[in-house]
């Protein structure tokens, strides 16, 4: 094998070529230059025969060379590549010792190498992290590859006639020029219609896959391949009755597990994203209560929008001044967001219009400056049912669908038949997505089932998809510790009324109520707004203008110029169920396919 050393949490890719075709160290080249923002500390391509690997490492675990990547086991005929954390490894590391392995470093890389030798396809039932990883075996000239339950790692791959690709994003597949750019209609409807989540495994794009949460695959050298699941949210929830103390109690401390296996297992310093809101105020002070001292803490600001403000530093201040934090707040002006945006684009693994998106871009580019993880409260809400709608789907009736949609979707079949032109025009699948989705899950309490279907298809892409990516274009890992797998599953077991009643989280408020001031338990929801993408105006209005006028989005074809114009004309009124911005939806989309898509027409293609 050739092992190609360069000088410029991860970023993995790779080629398996079929019949005569060899790994193509060039093409690796290409596609490592579009991952290699997520790990700045080293980046290797290894080729060997029909299998090529290539890595850029963020060191956090092992920081000297032994935790370099690919990483090669002579001795076992295994090589890996890795992106994410094991936060059980030196416990795997200890049982796999008494089996007989030697290992010659101490990073969790290692383990998963050894891992996957010891129980072969059932190792990524032993590890407790969050992780997207492919071994290739040699003995078995075959390629394994594995994402963690929530998805919190992303892992993406295309299947060509000679070669099977994969890598952390779909610009580093389009990189090899082999790729069916062409837009998928049924994603487009599930885009268009779920604020931008296509449920995996499809992408808006034909030729990209994603591989399903929870998921392992097996790809062999005739380019056949299979997938396992390996972890069920639905069919591992356990009735339990207990009081509502015992399950204060059972919550708190989960919660204080995942968040202090999310700091001790790093070799860097962790710090941690305070909106100010609830979710992130009590990371804070759990972290306290650890008795862990001169916590980082980091926020961002933007400009108000009418009654919308743009900012939330007068809870942020506060929670940092009760626990005595290290503090740091950014403020953005609108000039400074609208010159970033195209750059935010041109890091987004796929079109991600929520607000926020582009507020973790600019937060991380500042923490980065200081430390490389960061410990974030995205998910809360989804698993403590924090959001305003899920009162609402609950007070409903009907059938599932029925009191799903009305409050979860963007907009109605009938209207997306409205905003799209005639060629992408199909039956309505995701109404047919969902239905099937809430009966296969179909727990006693409704609202149980519709958590289940928003933690394992949902939010892993929205929001947990845009925290990672955001954050890794400058080379951060967040860590999510109210999605931590066993908190997860004991809190969706738990009974409605400890999620909805207190206008939502009650669990949460109730056991932050011991350590948090009163005023950030009792406020609005609080999060990263940027009211400039939900009130669309001024050179914003201008910018989407301009991109849905262009030449290049009217001969894409896609949307109905009688939509858009409605909604260039109406822009600050245009707001989903969940208070999404229509206009900036359509128009970040074109963006999108403008920054990625249609640069694939001047790549070069490789012969066979």
């Amino acid at each position: 094998y050739i092992l190609y050393n360069l000088t410029t949490m991860c970023g993995i890719a790779g080629e398996f070529c079929f019949g005569r075709r060899m790994a193509d160290a060039d093409g690796l080249q290409r596609m490592l230059a579009h991952i290699d923002f997520r790990g700045p500390d080293s980046q290797q391509i290894w080729c060997d025969g029909r299998m090529g690997l290539a890595h850029a490492r963020l060191a956090i675990i092992d920081l000297s060379a032994t935790g370099n990547q690919p990483m090669i086991d002579d001795e076992l005929g295994l090589v890996l590549v890795f992106n994410g954390v094991i936060y059980n490894y030196k416990a795997l590391r200890r049982q796999l010792k008494s089996y007989g392995y030697h290992f010659f470093g101490n990073s969790d890389s290692e383990v998963i190498l050894k891992a996957y030798h010891r129980w072969q396809q059932a190792c990524v039932e032993k590890l407790d992290g969050i992780f997207a990883f492919a071994i290739w075996d040699k003995h078995r000239n075959m390629l394994f590859l594995a994402r963690d339950r929530l998805g919190i790692k992303p892992l993406y791959y295309a299947h060509t006639a000679q070669c099977f690709y994969f890598a952390s994003n779909p610009q580093a597949l389009l990189a090899t020029g082999e790729i069916d750019t062409k837009i998928d209609a049924l994603s487009l409807h599930h885009h268009l219609t779920l604020h931008a989540v296509v449920p995996a495994p499809r992408t808006l794009l034909r030729g990209i896959r994603k591989l399903e949460p929870a998921h392992s695959m097996s790809v062999n050298s005739s380019g056949h391949f299979t997938k396992h699941r390996y972890w069920s949210l639905a069919a591992r929830l356990q009735a339990a009755t207990m009081t509502e103390n015992e399950w204060l109690e059972l919550i708190e401390s989960k919660l204080l597990n995942a968040i202090k296996k999310r700091f001790e297992i790093a070799d860097v310093e962790v710090g941690v994203l305070l909106s100010g809101g609830l979710d992130s105020s009590l990371l804070v002070a759990l972290l306290a209560k650890l008795n862990i001292a001169d916590i980082k803490t980091y926020t961002i600001g933007f400009e108000s929008k009418g009654k919308e403000f743009g900012d939330e530093f007068v809870y942020s201040d506060t929670v940092a001044e009760h626990f005595a934090t290290q503090h740091q707040r950014f403020q953005i002006s609108d000039t400074q967001l609208h010159s970033r945006l195209p750059e935010a684009i041109a890091k987004m693994a796929e079109p991600m219009p929520a607000q926020d998106c582009i507020a973790f871009y600019l937060l991380a580019e500042q923490v980065a400056s200081d430390i490389k993880v960061v410990q974030s409260g995205q998910g809360a809400d989804e698993v403590f049912g924090g959001y305003f709608w899920y009162p609402k789907m609950r007070r409903s009736h009907g059938s599932p669908l029925q009191r799903f949609k009305p409050y979860y979707f963007d907009r109605s079949h009938n209207e997306y038949l409205d905003s799209v032109t005639t060629r992408w025009h199909i039956h309505d699948n995701t109404s047919a997505l969902v239905k099937n989705r809430l009966e296969q899950i179909n727990q006693p309490e409704f609202l149980n089932t519709v958590l289940c279907f928003d933690i394992d298809t949902l939010i892993v892409d929205d929001p947990v998809k845009r925290v990672d990516n955001m954050m890794m274009a400058w080379g951060i890992e967040a860590r999510v510790p109210f999605l931590d797998q066993y908190l997860v599953e004991s809190a969706c077991a738990m009974p409605t009324d400890l999620k909805l009643e207190d206008g939502g989280k009650y669990c949460l408020k109730k056991i932050a109520r011991r350590y948090l001031p009163s005023e950030i338990i009792e406020r609005k929801k609080g999060y990263f707004p940027v009211p400039a993408l939900k009130y669309v105006q001024g050179v914003f209005l201008e910018m989407m203008c301009d991109t849905l006028n262009s030449k290049t989005c009217q001969q894409r074809d896609l949307f109905q110029r009688n939509y858009i114009d409605h909604l260039l004309n109406s822009a600050e009124d245009q707001l989903t169920p969940i208070q999404g911005n229509k206009l900036w939806h359509c128009a970040l989309l074109e963006m999108w396919l403008q920054t990625h898509v249609d640069k694939q027409n001047s790549l070069p293609t490789r012969s066979g």
